[in-house]
């Protein structure tokens, strides 16, 4: 059951906002769908519980979910920031967040409806079996649950598995492919950035069955903010400005999390070669990805292969299928929860070329899981996510 929370104060500031800009303006933003404002002292809303906030994915998960209009921010965890406001920390969130940070202890969050973990593999795993008996949902970014395989998952990230019992459980947080199964969801395990970016960019003709599974390459590039909030010499400003470089080469933890999502669209076995790179941007992923087509298909022109592209993706909020030969920028995703996709095709070749970008800490986490939490409790997919990217 929903919690019922008084939004008097979220509605004031979002009033003061409409009755500071022109009719028109006003207008304008009543297309990103707010809730009305209503002479109602209490309406109901979902409880929000944030363990690990202090990182980007969390930031990002504040900023977002602080002008949702079905959402109550109320509890936000850090053990080592507990007790301090979360605005002193994020001032980007003063006069839209107060709440204190408090400790990470599992009965903080009991009233709560949903739990987001923004933490680093291993913690949601450790606190899953209480949230799982109190029947509270929970949105996991990290790693802990998207591996269906226990022992892989185990190999890639070199800890025993706190949970297992738990991880069939789990829905794959990509909308775009498991929608339904997210509306029923209990447990969700949102994609890393990297899959997110790869999976929409590929699944399309793996679903076809138009190309060679066996021969597919992303070549992916993101920002430093992929790396996370910790202090890293690799991430100082000096050590990767004015510089390019790959990274994970022998492989990556998301390899296996790509691999086991196609294989379960093709009917062939999958292998994929992914070498991620971190460029001298703060955030933003774009993915080149290499497709062959298979000798039967041959004929399939590029034309019809973007008319698959925009049949796929038609309905879909957040995935912009661009006109043939378009060039699509990390820059026009910045921000939102879009993620851009435009194909090519060179002379003479079998081999398709499909572009993604998308915001690595958006629609590649903290905005994907906004996404998965609107389909679990029933409300516009889209809802609080329809930020038009920031641009320059």
């Amino acid at each position: 059951m929903l919690a019922t929370r008084n939004l008097l104060g979220k509605r004031l500031l979002l009033q003061t906002f409409y009755s500071s800009v022109s009719p028109e303006r006003a207008r304008l933003c009543g297309a990103f769908k707010r809730k009305p404002f209503v002479d109602k002292g209490d309406i109901q809303v979902i409880s929000v519980g944030i363990v690990g906030a202090t990182g980007y994915t969390g930031s990002e998960l504040l900023r977002l979910l602080a002008l949702h209009p079905e959402v109550s921010i109320d509890v936000v965890s850090s053990r080592s920031e507990s007790g301090s406001p979360v605005a002193d920390m994020f001032p980007n969130l003063r006069g839209y967040i107060d709440v204190n940070f408090c400790a990470p202890d599992v009965e903080n969050f009991a009233g709560c409806d949903v739990v987001f973990f923004a933490t680093p593999h291993g913690v949601a795993q450790s606190m899953m079996a209480t949230f799982a008996a109190q029947q509270i949902k929970v949105i996991d970014l990290s790693a802990d649950f998207r591996l269906k395989d226990a022992e892989l998952w185990e190999q890639w990230y070199n800890q025993r598995h706190a949970c297992p019992e738990l991880i069939e459980k789990a829905v794959y947080g990509l909308p775009e492919l498991y929608r339904e199964d997210v509306r029923e969801a209990e447990l969700v395990a949102c994609p890393g950035c990297y899959p997110t970016a790869i999976l929409l960019g590929l699944l399309p003709l793996v679903e076809a069955g138009w190309i060679d599974v066996s021969r597919l390459i992303a070549d992916a590039k993101t920002g430093v903010s992929g790396a996370g909030r910790a202090a890293k010499i690799g991430m100082l400003l000096a050590e990767c400005s004015d510089s390019f470089k790959a990274y994970g080469v022998a492989g990556h933890r998301h390899s296996p999390e790509m691999d086991q999502t196609l294989n379960a669209f093709s009917s062939s076995p999958v292998s994929l070669t992914f070498v991620p790179h971190l460029v001298p941007m703060i955030r933003g992923i774009e993915a080149t990805l290499y497709a062959e087509l298979l000798p039967e298909h041959l004929d399939k022109s590029l034309d019809e292969i973007q008319a698959l592209y925009t049949a796929r993706f038609d309905d879909e909020a957040f995935v912009d299928v661009m006109p043939t030969g378009s060039l699509p920028e990390t820059r026009s995703v910045k921000g939102s929860n879009f993620c851009r996709i435009a194909l090519h095709r060179q002379p003479g070749s079998n081999r398709i070329i499909i572009l993604s970008v998308i915001d690595n800490l958006v629609k590649g986490s903290s905005g994907q899981a906004i996404q998965n939490m609107n389909l679990m409790f029933g409300l516009e997919e889209s809802l609080g996510l329809r930020q038009v990217a920031l641009l320059p």
